[in-house]
């Protein structure tokens, strides 16, 4: 590498590593060193800058994870609510998963975030790019049967 490569940025370069990283997380179905290597690579960028980047948004992943990623809010207005903790426990029986983990069958990913800024409509989780808001159990049943096709 030649000397001084990444001293100076390019602003344009840099406000768009947030798209270049969604477009390797598209691609690639999460973040891998290589994704984060050739981001850096494209927009001139030391690697370890990009995953700084990258590890202060909750939307990139860096390890792979089922074809549904479920987020689910564990902020304190959910927690005050009453919300979070029901919710995740519930996931975690019905799916047979704690959070970080998939589904055997590839199918699902529980995760727990802090925010999901949704606070007057807990308990919520986002599947996807798809927020859910004010959920029981009947809710969170019929929306995972949709998601597995069954219904």
């Amino acid at each position: 590498m030649e000397a001084g490569k990444f001293a100076v940025q390019d602003p344009a370069k840099r406000a768009m590593v947030l798209t270049a990283l969604f477009i390797a997380q598209e691609q690639f179905g999460y973040l891998s060193p290589q994704a984060i290597a050739r981001v850096a690579e494209r927009l001139n960028m030391a690697p370890e800058d990009v995953y700084e980047t990258a590890t202060f948004y909750s939307m990139f992943r860096f390890k792979p994870v089922g074809r549904h990623v479920i987020q689910v809010c564990e902020g304190l207005s959910c927690h005050l609510a009453g919300g979070a903790e029901r919710l995740v426990e519930y996931l975690q029986r019905t799916l047979g998963i704690g959070p970080g983990e998939t589904t055997l069958d590839g199918m699902f990913t529980l995760q727990t975030v802090q925010c999901l800024a949704s606070c007057g409509t807990s308990p919520t989780m986002r599947i996807d790019d798809t927020l859910y808001e004010s959920l029981t159990t009947d809710k969170v049943d019929m929306i995972l049967q949709a998601l597995r096709g069954e219904g």
